[in-house]
């Protein structure tokens, strides 16, 4: 895993492999170019609804080529401490792969501590918890090592996919935000949820929550 941390420099709690049961966060490689491609790809229709993206088609936007690009933004954030970018990606049968991202992102310190988290899985391992589990460990992490105090989550209201990961692990619906984000043409309304560290501290913090949660669920 040298080439993946070798260029990073050193932020709090960056850079960081966290881990739980076959749910893998990772930084990225440059070795990820092919399989983010094909993710993405085969999404189109899973994805592009929710996500703003420049001109040209998707195909051109997710190519292996684009990823350089991609690969490049999220170093630069890495390394200036703004944000961290993680491969989502599931150990199974001896074989760990891709199948989705997260970035704890607009990172701001002082008295604020806070950061916003967004992210996408494969819909071909949508409904098996991975999304859920991959975001309360980036939660429990931004916490701990990295120093956050407040993490945001903005969706837009017909995401009910999406919005049923935060409302699984607990996230209080805050704000409604009017014509906040330039997506698919238009200006979209987002739902603003949010989470502070003492939300969670008394429960062991948000990985053992979900663990709770899914337990009980049977």
């Amino acid at each position: 895993m040298a080439d993946s941390v070798s260029w990073f420099r050193r932020q709090p709690g960056w850079p960081a492999v966290l881990v739980d049961g076959p749910v893998v966060l990772r930084p990225y490689r440059r070795s990820d170019a092919a399989g983010w491609s094909e993710i993405r790809r085969a999404n189109r229709a899973w994805l592009s609804p929710w996500e703003s993206h420049l001109p040209g088609s998707w195909d051109e936007m997710n190519s292996p080529a684009a990823f350089r690009y991609v690969h490049a933004d999220q170093r630069r954030s890495a390394r200036t401490g703004d944000g961290m970018p993680f491969a989502v990606c599931l150990r199974e049968n001896g074989e760990e792969r891709l199948v989705g991202h997260l970035n704890v992102g607009s990172i701001v310190r002082r008295a604020f501590c806070s950061g916003y988290v967004g992210y996408w899985v494969d819909s071909r391992v949508a409904g098996r918890g991975v999304m859920p589990t991959a975001v309360a460990l980036a939660v429990d992490h931004a916490f701990g090592p990295g120093g956050l105090h407040r993490i945001e989550v903005n969706i837009r209201p017909e995401n009910q996919p999406s919005r049923r990961v935060v409302e699984k692990l607990g996230f209080r619906e805050e704000a409604y935000h009017v014509r906040y984000m330039h997506i698919d043409g238009a200006w979209r309304d987002h739902i603003g949820y949010a989470m502070t560290s003492e939300e969670v501290v008394a429960e062991g913090g948000l990985l053992a929550r979900w663990h709770r949660v899914r337990d009980n669920r049977g």
